[in-house]
């Protein structure tokens, strides 16, 4: 099973659009507007998604197209899209990803975007010994 899809718009990472308010007295890290506003659109951009959904190990290639030659840590490009596609319950969980195989930041481009290849590796991982709490 494979699926492909695009989130539009300019990635952001997760991980450093971090800001720390406090909540009743007390310090709560929280993702910045810029990464919520994000990750709302792109929510909105797969709700129309009909392809299928993955239950099980999955392999994804990510190639992220940028507005501008600032360059992103990848990682937490990576990392903000595991989330996306799991909030979209296109994956069941993030951590069913087993290869982020071919990842990586393509360049600049008019039109910023994410463009995402899924493929099921079911009966690819076999990991014994090996709990998944």
């Amino acid at each position: 099973m494979m699926a492909q899809l695009t989130i539009p718009g300019r990635p952001v990472p997760k991980k450093n659009s971090m800001v720390v308010r406090c909540i009743n007295g007390k310090p709560v890290v929280v993702q910045s507007r810029t990464y919520r506003d994000y990750e709302k659109q792109a929510l909105r951009s797969l709700a129309d998604y009909r392809g299928p959904r993955f239950s099980g190990p999955v392999e994804v290639t990510a190639g992220y197209w940028l507005a501008d030659h600032r360059r992103p840590d990848l990682n937490n490009l990576m990392a903000a899209t595991a989330d996306i596609l799991e909030k979209a319950g296109i994956i069941r969980n993030d951590r069913d990803i087993i290869s982020w195989d071919g990842s990586r930041i393509m360049g600049v481009s008019p039109t910023p975007r994410t463009d995402i290849t899924l493929r099921s590796a079911a009966g690819q991982c076999r990991l014994s010994g090996l709990s998944r709490s």
